[in-house]
């Protein structure tokens, strides 16, 4: 059994008693949690005002007595108004935090018999919310038994749906655990914060993986990690944060990446090397692209996520880890899994947690709070602030919600393009002159993409896809994309598209390069032609 730690109020009145050989004789809650053979308290962190020091010495030193294998921490508390619920719950939401918890290596049991009523309802509340990683603890005397000191106990298991008053504190601490999973961003769009919600109520209710679809730049990254570390203050998650872009992981070092590998697997391995999925032992894996990675490694995955155990690279013997997962995609799973590029069994056990983050263009309604939000992140990156004039900032947000507005980037290109101005301000204030130069500036980009192919590339793929390109490799599709269609065969336009290669090599086989070229990005030529 791991160790039990108990946390609890100093009662002022229940805990006080004569200073005498009489004082065994009295129950006192905080005395008699020490005197139950079938309720061993390995550690008390015994919470109590600078006023009652004396009496809490009083106390730690008869607990001692009674049970001297019992470690006694105390802790100091004042309270202004012991009754001002806002100003408790505040205080012990801070003494939450700030204490070391490690569900991993200990039990706790919170003593809610001692206290006011205001002090036991915050610590009801705290539990329930898992800012304290613990269960219910109500003790009381022992009725028909005045001269019995140790009195009763039992874990408690209230139902909160019946106190309406305490509901709406959970509402609070909902509300707040939503704007921590936004970066405290306020914003509008109505779809996007109902996505918010239900991810709030499944990350504290759930282990299951969860897979965050949607373009590049939508957020599912700093989504991501705003979900692990919502989960880590809640002491429900006590490993690191790991994250890899799958669409990093080519050949064979994919495996060994992810799932490490011991010494002398292969030429190179020159020591043992953990893997990511290892470093994420009791902690939080973020796969983003999962749908780029190969087979094999979808089949290492799956069994990781169920059995909490891999093979590593070059290894005999099984590794474990037991982490949650993640995933992060910009593809159709769904429509990759009818194509046979990605397994259907993963899918499954991906998609029970689906939520798709829009891009910017859809959620136009959150471009003037994100945009003070990249304000504030600029000047704790740079250390120096840039705000706008009223003039200036109502003509940008005029421009960045219009239709001229495209935002293929998403919120990358906004998180740029605050910088820019930001940096280029005369003294930190960004004017008229430079929104108007910003504005230019993005549709000379956004225009430049769309003359890059993006129009014929539409044609043959889906948005989804298509956002999914590098702009350097859309170039060049779109090209390839042109001489497929002018061409009669595919022979005769894998000739035009590697003439220049095929003149120094003495055979090749174009057709066959140029049909894998067009795989890479799910294309047929017979997709291509008329």
């Amino acid at each position: 059994m791991k160790p039990l730690t108990v946390i609890g109020f100093l009662g002022s009145t229940l805990d006080a008693g004569k200073f005498g050989p009489t004082r065994w004789n009295k129950w006192r809650p905080t005395v008699g949690l020490a005197m139950h053979p079938d309720l061993r308290v390995d550690r008390l962190i015994l919470i109590h005002g600078t006023a009652h020091q004396r009496l809490a010495d009083y106390v730690a030193q008869d607990v001692a007595a009674t049970s001297p294998e019992t470690t006694i921490h105390q802790r100091i508390l004042d309270f202004t108004d012991p009754w001002d619920f806002e100003e408790v719950y505040g205080k012990l939401l801070d003494f939450a935090r700030a204490e070391p918890f490690d569900p991993e290596a200990e039990d706790y049991l919170v003593h809610i018999t001692t206290g006011t009523h205001v002090a036991q309802i915050c610590l009801f509340l705290l539990t329930e919310a898992r800012y304290l990683p613990a269960r219910l603890l109500q003790t009381q005397p022992r009725r028909g038994s005045p001269g019995d000191a140790a009195g009763s106990w039992n874990i408690i298991d209230l139902d909160l749906s019946r106190y309406d008053s305490i509901a709406t504190r959970f509402a609070v601490a909902t509300r707040e655990s939503t704007s921590f999973l936004k970066s405290g961003i306020a914003t509008q769009s109505p779809a996007f914060n109902r996505m918010i919600d239900e991810i709030e109520r499944v990350e504290i209710r759930s282990k299951a993986p969860i897979l965050l679809m949607g373009p590049t730049g939508a957020g599912k990254s700093q989504l991501a990690r705003r979900i692990y570390e919502l989960k880590r203050l809640k002491h429900q998650i006590a490993g690191t944060f790991v994250e890899v872009n799958c669409a990093t992981l080519k050949g064979d070092g994919a495996m060994s990446t992810l799932f490490g590998h011991r010494k002398g697997a292969f030429t190179g391995a020159v020591a043992d090397r953990p893997g990511l999925l290892r470093s994420a032992d009791k902690g939080m894996l973020f796969l983003d692209e999962i749908g780029e990675l190969g087979p094999d490694e979808q089949a290492m995955v799956l069994r990781a996520i169920e059995d909490k155990r891999f093979l590593p690279v070059g290894s005999d013997k099984e590794a474990a880890s037991d982490f949650q997962l993640i995933a992060g995609t910009n593809r159709d799973l769904g429509e990759a899994v009818a194509a046979g590029g990605f397994r259907d069994d993963l899918y499954a056990r991906l998609n029970l947690w689906t939520f798709r983050l829009p891009g910017l263009a859809d959620r136009r309604e959150d471009i003037a709070p994100n945009l003070d939000y990249e304000l504030d992140r600029f000047a704790e990156r740079e250390g120096d602030r840039a705000t706008f004039n009223k003039e200036a900032r109502q003509r940008y947000l005029t421009f960045a919600t219009g239709p001229d507005a495209t935002w293929p980037g998403n919120f990358r290109d906004l998180a740029a393009s605050v910088t820019r101005m930001a940096t280029l301000s005369p003294k930190g204030r960004i004017d008229i002159a430079g929104v108007e130069g910003e504005i230019a500036r993005l549709r000379r980009l956004w225009g430049g993409q769309r003359d890059d192919g993006a129009g014929i590339l539409t044609e043959v793929l889906s948005a989804e896809a298509l956002a999914g390109i590098d702009p350097f490799d859309r170039v060049q599709l779109a090209e390839v994309v042109q001489t497929c269609r002018g061409s009669r065969s595919l022979s005769e336009a894998g000739r035009i598209l590697f003439a220049a290669s095929r003149a120094r090599r003495t055979s090749a086989n174009d057709a066959d390069r140029l049909r894998k070229y067009l795989a890479r990005f799910g294309l047929e030529w017979s997709a291509l032609v008329p």
